[in-house]
Order: structure tokens, then C-alpha cells, then sequence
């Protein structure tokens, strides 16, 4: 009967988002580095063995956690930023518009904290969501050619992970930066004629 059970896949979705929500809320308080799975089914509700159920350990825990909030993060992004059409422009709000609703967030913040080794930046630079996200942003530049998509891609997530580590004095300072070091780079001016 239960391979006829249409709903349990949803139901699977709906309890996973509720461990997860808990998670966020620990990571909000705490080191997200700190935070650990006994912790989390506390907080969830739940027991252990229900919460491997859903994620065999603790990584698995933080990187869907990362990914269901990059996508969020995306969505809100473009949601933000979505009537600009200069690809320089469209590039460096993206990235001023990713920092600063990051920063907004106590749960995302904490991920880039320099009080510990920041987990955001590794989670960052080995999530394939993070990689193929940030390579569709820099494709919607109208970028010249699929393998400068990916490795712009990569290198943005760089860019960004940097300035929410190690911040630039300001908003301005930071557009200064980006339209000086990252604009040329990943939307050149030739590219930019082109499309």
C-alpha cells in the first residue's frame, strides 16, 4: 500500500524542511560548525533515527541546508534585480544585492564569521548547486562561451564568498571594487558590445 502512496514523497519534502528549519534556527544562535545532529532532532522534534532518516550525517545535513537556501537566495536575486539589462550593471547589482541579503540573514552570516573557520566559503567552493547557480547568473550576462561560463562561475562564487569573509568598507567600496576587478573579467566590455 505504501508504493501507491502518492503523498509520501511530499511528506518526506514537508519533514525534511521542518529539520531543516530547525537547523536554521540553531544556526542562527550558534556556530553553525557547533551544531550537531543531537542537537538538531531536539530542535526538530525528533529522534535521532528519524533524523538520519532524512540525512545520513551531519554534512549531508548542512550542504542540503545550504542548497535549499542558495536557491532561495537565487530566486530573490533575480526576483531583485531582474529589470536590469546592462550585463555590467546586472553583474554587480547581483553580487551587492547577494551580500547584503546574506548579511541581512543571522542564520547565512554566521556560515562567513571570522571567529571560526568560516564553513560557508568550503560549502561554497564544493557545492555543484552553488557552481551551476552562479554559472547560470554569469550565462544570463550573455557570456561568449560555455567553458568561460563555468569558470566565471567558479570565480565569482570566490569573489563572494571573499567579500562576505573579508568586507569592503562599505556598499560603495564594494561596487568600486567590483566594477574595477570583477566586471571587466567575467562581463568584458567586448562581450557586453555583443549582446
Amino acid at each position: 500500500m505504501a508504493a501507491n502512496d502518492w503523498l509520501s514523497e511530499r511528506r518526506n519534502e514537508v519533514a525534511a524542511d521542518r529539520i531543516l528549519d530547525a537547523a536554521e534556527e540553531l544556526f542562527t544562535r550558534h556556530d553553525p560548525a557547533s551544531v550537531g545532529m543531537n542537537e538538531i532532532a531536539k530542535a526538530a522534534g525528533c529522534s535521532r533515527a528519524t533524523l538520519y532518516r532524512y540525512f545520513e550525517n551531519r554534512e549531508a545535513l548542512r550542504t542540503a541546508y545550504v542548497h535549499r537556501e542558495t536557491r532561495r537566495l537565487s530566486e530573490a536575486v533575480d526576483h531583485l534585480i531582474g529589470d536590469i539589462d546592462d550585463p555590467r550593471e546586472r553583474l554587480i547589482a547581483g553580487i551587492v544585492t547577494t551580500l547584503r541579503l546574506v548579511r541581512e540573514s543571522p542564520a547565512l552570516s554566521a556560515w562567513f564569521a571570522t571567529t571560526a573557520p568560516p564553513i560557508g566559503a568550503e560549502l561554497a567552493e564544493q557545492s555543484d548547486v552553488i557552481g551551476a547557480l552562479a554559472a547560470a547568473f554569469v550565462n544570463s550576462l550573455g557570456a561568449d562561451h560555455p567553458a568561460n561560463v563555468a569558470s566565471r562561475g567558479r570565480w565569482l562564487v570566490r569573489v563572494i564568498t571573499s567579500l562576505l569573509i573579508f568586507p569592503g568598507r562599505d556598499e560603495a567600496d564594494e561596487r568600486a571594487m567590483l566594477a574595477e576587478f570583477v566586471a571587466p573579467v567575467v562581463a568584458p566590455a567586448e562581450q557586453v558590445a555583443r549582446s
